[in-house]
């Protein structure tokens, strides 16, 4: 292993190109070193910002770079279970885009082969390490808001281009896989617990894709009202209520694109903690993350253990469908 981490990155999506890769490049410990795809154009623009990236016409030829120590995988959502275990199988640590599986019995595959491989895999699911949401978990886990009752969560945007691949089911598009992992899967982080019953109450599809989805979980002692659509304005926000008082997120997931991050802490007699934080790029300390996990060993924080708890959740969600 080199002294720091040489990432490739395994195709130009859109989402590399504005979010990613510039993490990867500006974070501690790492660089950008190389990157597959066949358009030039879109090569080039990732060579703007990491000079003397070195750019590969086909996806085997970067896994096949022994000047490379790390794939990200941005890819469609169907195609993140295949070219995980392909890097692995190349000797490669990987950091795959959520969901890194449609299934969570795929998980359970890639739990076994990071497992025998030694290598971290991984999915890059970003919220966990932005300081909001340690800083939340650690409001919960002190008591500061009593017996949490109810976690009420919200996440929408609006997009009607069917050509976008998350308005596509051959892709495993739709929006539950997109933008409701979050919903679920915050909960649980913070929480720390596994829902016992889930229910959709409603759930509306478009062309083979869920563009609305209310859902309810229950947990012991609490429940989640959880709604995601790809068919209403843009709004985010989650609460964490509890019989002291309660916790809200004002841009719980997209901190710095849709708002700034705060969090409120609510109690009694009116009385309001909110807590900011400015320019906190959390896909560069998600990336610093994994980088400190091969060279120090550090426990990372999102293990595919916790993706397969939130993947579960989306299972029974969709099967309710």
């Amino acid at each position: 292993m080199a002294e720091h981490i040489r990432w490739g990155v395994l195709g130009a999506a859109n989402f590399a190109r504005k979010h990613m890769a510039p993490a990867i490049h500006a974070a501690a410990d790492g660089e950008l070193a190389a990157i597959a795809t066949r358009d030039a154009d879109k090569a080039q623009a990732f060579a703007a910002f990491a000079p003397g990236l070195r750019v590969h016409t086909d996806y085997d030829a970067l896994l096949a770079d022994t000047g490379v120590d790390a794939i990200y995988i941005p890819l469609p959502n169907h195609l993140h279970v295949e070219w995980s275990k392909r890097a692995l199988a190349a000797g490669k640590h990987v950091l795959c885009e959520k969901p890194i599986a449609l299934q969570a019995g795929e998980i359970d595959e890639l739990i076994e082969l990071r497992d025998r491989s030694g290598l971290l895999l991984a999915e890059a699911y970003m919220i966990v390490h932005h300081p909001q949401w340690q800083h939340t978990k650690s409001l919960y886990e002190s008591g500061a808001i009593g017996e949490l009752r109810l976690v009420d969560s919200v996440f929408t945007y609006h997009l009607l281009d069917l050509d976008n691949i998350r308005n596509q089911a051959d892709t495993g598009g739709g929006g539950i896989r997109d933008i409701g992992v979050y919903n679920y899967g915050c909960t649980r982080f913070v929480s720390g617990a596994e829902p016992t019953q889930i229910r959709a109450v409603e759930l509306v599809e478009e062309g083979g894709v869920d563009v609305y989805a209310h859902v309810v979980a229950e947990f012991p002692g609490f429940h989640c009202s959880a709604i995601d659509s790809m068919r209403l304005a843009p709004r985010q926000e989650v609460t964490f209520h509890g019989d002291k008082g309660f916790i809200r997120l004002a841009c719980p997931f997209n901190a710095n694109v849709y708002s700034q991050a705060e969090v409120e802490l609510h109690r009694p007699g009116h009385e309001v903690t909110i807590k900011r934080f400015p320019g906190v790029d959390q896909y560069r300390l998600q990336v610093e993350s994994f980088n400190r996990a091969l060279l120090h060993g550090d426990s990372f924080p999102c293990p595919l253990e916790f993706s397969r708890g939130t993947q579960a959740m989306i299972d029974r969600v969709l099967a309710a469908r």
